[in-house]
């Protein structure tokens, strides 16, 4: 039972959020107890014993999102997946399934949404006269490389139309899966077309479990940043997000060992709680770390100006206060005792060229 009387089940095993609740904004449905056994069914049995994920396949008209936002570094992007099987308790994409009237909860990382068309779609985009060429980044809202892909394949089909377009790519994972791609990378990265981050949240595989639980354990993205290396594709490891007394104390053996097997820039990200994120992540920590839930929200509205999120252009990703400093500072020290310097990784747009629409090779 929490402090304020509420009763909590046992953890749900293998996900990251423990139920499906969360405050909607768009109208999520809802059914009304009408006293028949699926209203006591919970109570007296718990949640079901292993939930299932369910993939549905949607044909969206097209594929690549242009964005304006003036603190990230990207304007486009595409997302293969809906919803992310992963389950990263603290994921800022989970508001957007309440657009289909599904939990940010539960929902959100069991019943998915593959897009099968995606490299059709993307395709037709950039054979368009009009389009003009830079960085797609994959995996800005869920990740590419999630337990699915292994069935569908609709990352690499993207690389594939990438590399025939000679267009930039940047990819962003919690997934060794990368590496099933590693002969498209290799050939992209020849090209200077590819650069590939992989977040790295702490070195606690138990903990890990916890916070991320169908992501590659912390080790084998470690192997994957190496092995990436090896390979001569340009790597970033991001220490993210930093989750104040659960994670942050990883900060520095992560920057340190990113260092040691060649990745060639690191950098970090606090926490952020946007919209129903706020409340499944307090949930999360009362089921998990309720000893000390008080402590970590306490120092995630120090640094959000008091509240448990800031959505505010500029200063969303950039957190104050003294606590910020804090983290920012050790940072900076285990960046500089690692021999890492700023660098931004500026792919190739020159050697685009316009790809045949509909899969036909272009004629002229």
């Amino acid at each position: 039972m929490r402090k304020d009387g509420a009763v909590f089940h046992q953890p749900v095993r293998g996900r990251g959020s423990q139920s499906g609740d969360a405050p909607q904004r768009v109208g999520l449905a809802s059914r009304e107890a009408d006293g028949d056994w699926r209203d006591a069914m919970e109570a007296l049995d718990g949640p079901p014993v292993k939930l299932r994920t369910t993939v549905t396949e949607e044909h969206p008209k097209s594929i690549v999102s242009f964005n304006q936002s003036p603190d990230v570094p990207f304007d486009r992007s595409v997302n293969a997946y809906r919803g992310c099987e992963h389950g990263c308790i603290y994921c800022f994409a989970r508001p957007t399934h309440a657009y289909h009237d599904l939990s940010p909860g539960l929902d959100f990382e069991t019943n998915l949404f593959a897009k099968p068309k995606a490299a059709d779609l993307l395709r037709d985009t950039l054979a368009r006269p009009k389009y003009r060429p830079q960085a797609i980044a994959m995996g800005t809202n869920t990740d590419p490389y999630q337990p699915i892909e292994n069935r569908y394949r609709i990352t690499r089909a993207l690389l594939e139309v990438c590399l025939e377009a000679r267009h930039p790519v940047t990819i962003t994972t919690k997934s060794d899966r990368v590496l099933q791609d590693i002969d498209l990378l290799e050939e992209m990265a020849e090209l200077n077309l590819v650069a590939v981050a992989i977040s790295v949240t702490s070195l606690d595989p138990i903990l890990s479990g916890k916070l991320e639980p169908r992501a590659a354990a912390p080790a084998r993205r470690m192997a994957a940043l190496e092995r990436l290396v090896q390979s001569g594709v340009p790597t970033h490891c991001s220490v993210s997000p930093i989750i104040p007394a659960i994670t942050d104390e990883f900060m520095e053996e992560i920057v340190a060992r990113a260092a040691m097997i060649g990745v060639q820039s690191c950098g970090w990200i606090p926490l952020r709680l946007p919209h129903e994120v706020a409340p499944l992540f307090r949930e999360w920590l009362d089921v998990h770390f309720s000893e000390r839930a008080g402590k970590v929200m306490g120092i995630v509205r120090s640094i959000r100006g008091g509240r448990d999120n800031d959505p505010d252009f500029f200063t969303r990703f950039k957190p104050g206060g003294v606590w910020a400093d804090l983290f920012r500072a050790r940072f900076r020290i285990a960046c500089r005792r690692a021999g890492f310097k700023r660098r931004d990784f500026t792919l190739d747009a020159s050697q685009f060229r316009r790809p045949g629409s509909g899969g036909q090779l272009r004629l002229l």
